[in-house]
């Protein structure tokens, strides 16, 4: 049995998907990486976080884009 590494518990974070174990969200992650931060910054400033649990909130994130889902774009301000 594989334990899941992005959970989503209403108690923890408000129900958003954290990395198991942690307080660590998705969000939080893909915030600091598109901020510039690497993976190895993320895992000095988040002792219990592991390699893994980046790679399977970038995994998260791709799959939640993958849904049926329209999001409508604004249209840009000239």
């Amino acid at each position: 049995m594989t334990q899941q590494i992005i959970v989503s518990n209403p108690k923890v974070m408000m129900g958003k998907p954290v990395v198991s174990g942690t307080r660590i969200t998705v969000e939080l992650i893909l915030e600091k990486l598109s901020a510039g931060e690497s993976f190895e910054d993320l895992l000095k400033s988040h002792p219990r976080l592991r390699r893994e649990g980046i790679q399977a909130a970038l995994n998260f994130a791709r799959e939640a884009l993958r849904a049926d889902v329209i999001y409508p774009m604004a249209e840009s301000i000239q």
